[in-house]
């Protein structure tokens, strides 16, 4: 295995991060672009690190989301950042986010589970939508008559909402993180189900 130099090892790290469009791992990146060389993961996590105190004070930053890193904006400049994004983001019901809640929350669950907790029943629409997104994906199934699909969130769900783990959620009590998590990402409609023929 070659040897490669401090600097070459942040500039490789960065350039791949940048390049990137979704969240990379520590051991993603020593299997692709660092194969090559002889680094510990220590040193591809110090090089992170180092890159992360470069960004801290950028308009551009360096976050762990969904178990890796990225470059993203920071939210604030979000509002000025807008008109330079030629497709706008989805608006999804108020029935879509509370299925996408109950799943996020409970994972893994059920359709029916879902159904329970939130007092009506959901169409395939809704889990299909959040299915098309790639922020569900079925797990496994239930062992009960019928065996329903289990339902959990991805890692496409976490880096759309910028956390780490499902850990990092908003407690359930904090009615205002839970808006704020579903509401300002997704830009919520306040359709009923019937209206959108969910």
């Amino acid at each position: 295995m070659s040897q490669i130099n401090p600097d070459q090892l942040k500039q490789l790290i960065e350039a791949s991060l940048f390049v990137l469009a979704k969240p990379m791992t520590i051991k993603a990146l020593k299997e692709t672009v660092l194969s090559s060389f002889n680094v510990s993961r220590a040193k591809i996590k110090a090089c992170i690190e180092e890159l992360q105190l470069d960004y801290e004070n950028r308009g551009v930053q360096l976050v762990k989301v969904a178990g890796g890193y990225r470059f993203q904006t920071l939210a604030e400049l979000s509002p000025f950042l807008q008109p330079l994004w030629q497709e706008k983001a989805p608006k999804y019901s108020r029935a879509t986010l509370e299925t996408l809640a109950v799943i996020a929350y409970r994972q893994p669950v059920t359709r029916g589970d879902i159904e329970f907790v939130r007092g009506v029943a959901i169409s395939s629409h809704i889990i299909k939508s959040l299915n098309d997104r790639n922020w569900i994906k079925v797990v496994g199934h239930k062992e009960v008559p019928g065996r329903p699909a289990l339902y959990a969130t991805t890692t496409e769900f976490l880096a759309y909402f910028g956390i780490d783990s499902i850990a990092d959620l908003p407690p359930l009590s904090d009615a205002k993180s839970l808006d704020a998590l579903f509401h300002v990402e997704s830009g919520v409609t306040e359709k009923t189900e019937e209206s959108t023929n969910e």
